[in-house]
């Protein structure tokens, strides 16, 4: 057993008979929630609200809260007032009461009307959040760098503006409800309203100031792409569905130590890392945040920076745990993101992880009915690693431009660079130079132009 001695600023313990116990638990209590799920009727979701459901209590574990138990409803369209209808809502007060949650997060989105009825019916010990509330408080968990938090507050200040009404009505009950209004009388008119109004200024300053130090990191980083794209090395952006392997794929491609853990969204700050490929050329491999069905859009828009590498990449990875039940809804969450941050047109290898656990592969494969080259790996043993390199560069060269070049023999710089970053197809030497015949990135031909051979 342990106590706290009544005596400010000392803490003893004490031991029971029967178990020894060795220092203390320093980590925080873990919460406990109830799930609540939604699904309108005639709708067509990506994920049926039960997968939707299991997909939470994922996320509720990475963010370290223990789910209690779980409800959904289908519905037409949303109560105006509690989201859920009102039966729905005594089943699941009385739940969370006799499960003793202190936490209820519903998987969609909700107004701020909507938390604060049902934070009213609950009653104060139980705090309401949403799948938006959950994603970005796993993120802030998460974020490391500079920019990642920066971000993160971003997106969090976004997220609450709107909800601040919620924060004040205590001072509307002190002022017997008059508090913030035209008819407060002395004393009790707009002390409410006045503290919303100083917060919401004060967020909006920190709002502005986070915009323009983000505006700075992307200049960096715009810089950093610059040069980068200077040494004319083809980029491949990994992405995919939150928990597919991205990390652990590029460790094994390129000998990197990029966290990878069992859990959704264990990095957010992209990594990117050099890979010599089968036929001697050298890319570059940038793992980006995972993607996830609703994703909220205030992450999409505060982590646009980042997610520029993606729109900037050659070709991408797209990796899909092949062995989960919705695994072809996950590509699609996938493909809809990348439309939104309009890289959809890009070229892509797909990289069907996990195969090592797959009975069947074959079949597993043509079930997903793919679009773009695939291929079966498994990035934990090493399965298809070989094969997906060699995949990714034939799809590179597939994209170079053909070229006919007399480059002088004093600009070696040049010759190295063609053998190095392009495909040479045929050579003759001459008197004056070295013709060459072969591909190049379509990036490199304006320094090639002069040499041109007509």
């Amino acid at each position: 057993m342990r106590g706290r001695c009544p005596c400010a600023g000392w803490s003893t313990r004490w031991e029971d008979t029967t178990t020894a116990s060795k220092g203390y638990d320093t980590a925080p209590p873990r919460e406990h929630a109830f799930l609540v799920g939604t699904e309108l009727r005639d709708s067509e979701p990506l994920l049926p609200v039960e997968a939707s459901l299991e997909e939470l209590t994922r996320l509720a574990d990475t963010a370290g809260i223990d789910v209690v138990g779980q409800t959904f409803q289908r519905f037409d369209k949303p109560n105006a007032a509690t989201y859920i209808g009102g039966g729905k809502v005594a089943e699941v007060k009385t739940l969370i009461e006799e499960l003793q949650a202190d936490m209820v997060i519903f998987d969609d989105e909700l107004s701020p009307r909507h938390q604060r009825e049902l934070e009213e019916i609950f009653g104060e010990n139980v705090k309401v959040i949403d799948r938006t509330a959950l994603i970005l408080d796993i993120f802030a968990q998460h974020a490391h760098t500079r920019e990642g938090k920066l971000q993160v507050e971003l997106a969090q200040l976004e997220y609450r503006v709107p909800r601040l009404t919620r924060m004040w009505t205590h001072l509307a009950r002190q002022a017997g409800g008059r508090a913030g209004g035209a008819t407060g009388g002395v004393g009790l008119r707009g002390p409410g309203e006045t503290q919303l109004e100083t917060d919401r200024r004060e967020i909006g300053r920190r709002i502005s100031q986070i915009k323009e130090e983000l505006d700075g990191v992307r200049a960096h980083r715009e810089r950093h792409r610059s040069k980068r794209q200077q040494t004319e090395l083809q980029v491949v952006a990994i992405v995919g569905y939150t928990n597919a392997g991205k990390s652990t794929l590029l460790n094994k491609l390129s000998g990197a130590d990029v966290l990878a853990a069992d859990m959704l969204f264990a990095t957010l700050d992209p990594t990117t890392r050099k890979v010599n490929m089968p036929g001697g050329r050298e890319l570059l491999f940038t793992d980006t945040v995972g993607f996830i069905q609703k994703l909220p859009t205030q992450i999409v828009a505060a982590f646009r920076a980042t997610l520029e590498e993606i729109g900037d990449a050659d070709l991408l990875l797209h990796v899909v745990d092949v062995t989960h039940p919705n695994a072809a809804e996950q590509i699609e969450a996938v493909e809809d993101t990348l439309s939104e941050l309009e890289a959809d047109h890009l070229p892509m290898v797909i990289a069907l992880n996990k195969a090592d656990r797959l009975s069947n592969p074959e079949e597993a494969v043509a079930e997903l009915e793919l679009d773009a080259p695939a291929v079966l790996v498994s990035a934990r043993t090493g399965q298809g690693i070989d094969q997906l390199l060699v995949t990714i560069e034939a799809a590179m060269v597939s994209l170079l431009k053909p070229i006919e070049v007399h480059i002088p023999y004093d600009r070696g710089d040049l010759l190295s660079l063609f053998y190095e970053r392009g495909q040479v197809d045929q050579e003759k030497h001459t008197g004056t130079g070295v013709h060459l015949f072969g591909r190049l990135p379509a990036r490199l031909l304006p320094a090639f132009a002069p040499f041109r051979s007509e």
